[in-house]
């Protein structure tokens, strides 16, 4: 039923899908709220996320459901504003939409959301070749709503606009120029059995239940990473289980009827969890995460063969924080066949940081080491060693997407400061190297540099990358990002040059 999301063929202009959504934003601010229930108890949120009420259950920073940013979550639909129907909690006239009540008791309501953010990026030798600078305007319009029927039905749907212009554009995909799409629309039903919370998800929605570096919903785009299918969960007071089966979708450019479910691709697996006691070294928040996925591609591409893939991934993550400590490690193994060939890859996430002193605003210290092995992929001989990184984090290694976990080892020592309040920047030196001499270089989409397996070397390129990030209210934040790119042997030796990358962007959120 969500194949193809074709409840509207017409095709939409620019101009008309932004007046579409700001006109519709304009009508739910203007909404009185239907009924007027009295203020009841209220839940108190966490540190990590002011909108997330504290349950008895399984902690909400370890399941699994987005990543908190400020007082919102990057994936929408996981925040909870239950709070928000005490108009003493509210901050402004903004937070009463957090909270629209359909009956008098209140457990019938409505949560709005959404987002405007406005950026430009300028980057020097587009591709790393002897090319003119090319300047893209990128805009980003989301509406969101929330309908929760009662404490064990909800309905989630959110519209998306994705615009850009500039200069030397280039030919945008189409997660950077979208007139209009339904980004998520899912149902979910949940309850509890015994001590434990289950649930399932149905429709399209985004899935971050993973290392960062092999699942994100991929901010960085104007448009997130969203699959169709299934998500059922069991939450219990330590332990939990999230089993799902996703198709990837293909964005269409147009209107709603463009946006197409990938059956190609598929994606399915189970994510274990462990709440490790607290006492467990000290002081620690810390969460372990075993997980069996795999992913299958009817026409999977490596150098000049294309086939099906069946790949399989083997993999522990261990999380969270031990005193004044931070780690993100994660192994796994990739198993499975391409075109009647054994996949037999590997990789290691290994990222920590140090806070210099007790303050919140402490500066941090870390460093992340990181292997993902390659062999085989243009050469289509032997076992495929080259490693996937499925729909990871893209500006984890190069914010202009010229590195990912594939035959790659990279070093990057960084440090955070925060020289006055609500201001945090990060400062970051990568070191990258292809541990396969004979083996490509790849981008962020999976796609090898041309060329790079016939040239010698093994040093691909250092980076230096800075970012400021200026929280000037809980709803409005500035961003800041340079990136210098210095190609060495790998690289050089095939005919690509420096680059220099410049973006910045105003968002603005409720």
């Amino acid at each position: 039923m969500y194949s193809n999301f074709n409840g509207a063929q017409a095709k939409v202009t620019r101009g008309a899908a932004i007046r579409g959504l700001l006109i519709g934003a304009s009508a739910l601010l203007a909404t009185p709220a239907l009924a007027d229930p009295a203020a009841t108890a209220q839940v108190t949120g966490t540190k990590e996320s002011p909108a997330t009420p504290s349950v008895v259950g399984y902690p909400a920073i370890g399941n699994g459901e987005g990543t908190v940013s400020g007082k919102y979550n990057v994936s929408r639909w996981a925040e909870d504003w239950r709070s928000m129907r005490d108009p003493a909690k509210r901050d402004d006239p903004l937070d009463r939409l957090k909270f629209l009540p359909l009956t008098t008791d209140g457990d019938v309501y409505l949560t709005l959301s959404g987002e405007f953010r406005f950026r430009v990026q300028e980057t020097t030798n587009p591709d790393l070749r002897d090319r003119p600078a090319q300047r893209q305007d990128r805009t980003r319009v989301y509406a969101g709503a929330d309908l929760h029927l009662g404490e064990h039905v909800r309905f989630y749907g959110e519209l998306a606009h994705a615009g850009v212009s500039g200069v030397n554009i280039g030919t945008p995909a189409a997660n950077i120029t979208n007139q209009l799409t339904l980004q998520q629309g899912f149902g979910e039903v949940k309850g509890r059995i015994g001590g434990a919370e289950v649930g399932v998800r149905g429709g399209r929605q985004e899935f971050s239940d993973g290392p960062n570096l092999l699942t994100s919903v991929r901010d960085d785009p104007t448009l997130h990473f969203v699959l169709d299918g299934v998500r059922g969960y069991v939450r219990g007071k330590r332990v939990r289980a999230d089993l799902f089966d996703l198709r990837y979708v293909n964005y269409g450019r147009e209107g709603l009827g463009d946006d197409r479910t990938d059956g190609s691709r598929r994606f399915s697996g189970v994510t274990f969890g462990y709440a490790i006691p607290s006492d467990f070294l000290g002081t620690s928040k810390l969460f372990f995460d075993p997980f069996i996925w795999r992913l299958r591609t009817r026409a999977a591409a490596w150098g000049r063969q294309t086939g099906r893939e069946e790949r399989m991934f083997y993999g522990l993550h261990l999380y969270g924080d031990v005193d004044r400590a931070t780690i993100d490690w994660t192994v796994n193994h990739q198993g499975g066949d391409f075109n009647d060939r054994k996949i037999d890859a590997w990789q290691a996430f290994l990222a920590q940081t140090w806070k210099v002193g007790k303050s919140a605003t402490a500066p941090r210290v870390g460093v992340h080491v990181d292997y993902g092995s390659g062999g085989g992929g243009v050469s289509g001989q032997d076992d495929l060693r080259t490693a996937s990184g499925l729909y990871g984090n893209n500006i984890y290694y190069s914010y202009q997407l010229f590195l990912t976990p594939t035959n790659l080892l990279a070093i990057s020592p960084n440090v955070t400061v925060q020289p006055v309040k609500n201001l945090r920047v990060t400062g970051e030196y990568t070191m990258a190297y292809r541990p396969n001499e004979n083996e490509a270089v790849y981008r962020a989409s999976g796609a090898a540099f041309a060329n790079t397996q016939n040239v010698a070397g093994k040093h691909i390129a250092d980076l230096i990358r800075l970012q400021a990030v200026w929280a000037l209210t809980p709803r409005i934040s500035l961003t800041g990002r340079y990136e210098h790119l210095m190609v060495k042997d790998a690289l050089a030796n095939a005919g690509y040059r420096n680059s220099d990358f410049l973006a910045g962007w105003a968002s603005f959120r409720f």
